[in-house]
């Protein structure tokens, strides 16, 4: 199982990006999904989750300006990144829950995971 991101650059204050994330490997399932960042010196910390449903959530300091939705038949959720801050510089990473298919010598083995993607860098000019 892979968590893949993608979509993240060097913007100017106020621009706009959309970064990407594709669940992909032997995989039957995405549950819960979401976006965290981590800036330099700092901890990481979440900045949108979507259900399964589509319910969102989002930190104080990205609502309004940020959103994320997922696109269930590609295993893939995006965040579309508004009025984008210098405080938003950061390494943008995804994390889901994903169901995954294994076989071992007994037979199919499934079970659900926790996945982290490798990390997609954000920079805002000011």
């Amino acid at each position: 199982v892979q968590l893949q991101a993608s979509g993240g650059g060097l913007v100017q204050s106020g621009g706009s990006l959309r970064l990407s994330c594709v669940a992909s490997g032997s995989i039957f399932g995405v549950r819960r999904m979401a976006w965290y960042r981590q800036a330099p010196g700092k901890q990481r910390e979440l900045v949108a989750g979507i259900t399964e449903g589509g319910s969102t959530n989002y930190a104080d300091s990205v609502k309004g300006r940020f959103t994320m939705s997922r696109d269930s038949a590609k295993n893939t959720v995006y965040l579309q990144m508004n009025n984008l801050k210098p405080e938003d510089t950061a390494v943008y990473y995804c994390n889901g829950e994903i169901g995954y298919l294994t076989v071992d010598p007994a037979g199919p083995v499934t079970g659900w995971g926790d996945y982290w993607g490798q990390g997609t860098q954000v920079t805002v000019s000011s």
